[in-house]
């Protein structure tokens, strides 16, 4: 116990910090492009919503080293679009903290997409048809009709994106590197630990992970139990 006392004191926090602001921008671009996506997928012809929903879910289904491998074809400096980006507006995604961020964003949208695009197909369309009754426009319909309906499947695809985005390994570490306190995450500083041998810091880094994990998943059946709370149960 000692001994894991003095880990804890002797930890460099920063890896948390960067896991945990990465994990929160992402998410806030995940949240409005998948509900943006969501949205228009939703009112897309079968055909087309097939081939887009494909497109949209394929990073959850790949491995993140083959997300992170496309990426690094798309920002690295020695490509046409890295180049473009870095000589015109001094843009550098590759081994920054930006590229931690596109990564956990490319990595957990499709979190977010999928839970906004099932709890807007759950949504009864007689609602929607009672607010254009009432003179409501389509765009406040979605924020004051559609939004709050389906807020429990949107809250709760918010948490997992949150949580994945924190998690994020594989292709973070290929588009943003390792760099200690700029790029290094906590996943990468577990691997990173167990690699020297270190398993006392890395028992401490899970446990930590494992307690923020713990927390995301209460907070997520809490939000899931208000949305069931009246539903009679055999």
């Amino acid at each position: 116990m000692e001994a894991v006392i003095e880990v804890i004191k002797t930890l460099d926090w920063s890896p948390l910090w960067i896991s945990l602001k990465t994990g929160i921008v992402a998410t806030i671009f995940s949240f409005f492009l998948g509900i943006f996506a969501a949205r228009k997928i939703v009112k897309a012809s079968p055909g087309v919503k097939a081939v887009l929903d494909g497109i949209l879910t394929l990073p959850m289904v790949l491995p993140p080293t083959v997300a992170g491998f496309f990426l690094l074809l798309i920002f690295s400096r020695r490509r046409p679009f890295g180049i473009f980006l870095y000589e015109t507006f001094d843009i550098k995604v590759v081994q920054s903290w930006l590229g931690c961020i596109i990564a956990a964003t490319v990595i957990a949208f499709p979190l977010m997409y999928r839970n906004a695009r099932a709890a807007f197909e759950q949504i009864d369309v007689n609602l929607v048809y009672a607010g254009r009754t009432l003179g409501m426009s389509d765009l406040k319909i979605f924020w004051k009709v559609v939004i709050p309906t389906a807020g429990p499947g949107i809250a709760s695809g918010t948490i997992l994106t949150f949580a994945r985005a924190l998690g994020e390994y594989g292709a973070t570490s290929m588009l943003a590197g390792n760099i200690p306190g700029k790029t290094g995450t906590i996943s990468q500083k577990i691997a990173m630990v167990i690699q020297d041998g270190d398993y006392l810091t890395a028992g401490v880094w899970v446990a930590i992970v494992m307690a923020i994990a713990f927390g995301i998943v209460v907070l997520m059946n809490i939000i899931a139990g208000k949305k069931m709370k009246q539903v009679k149960r055999w």
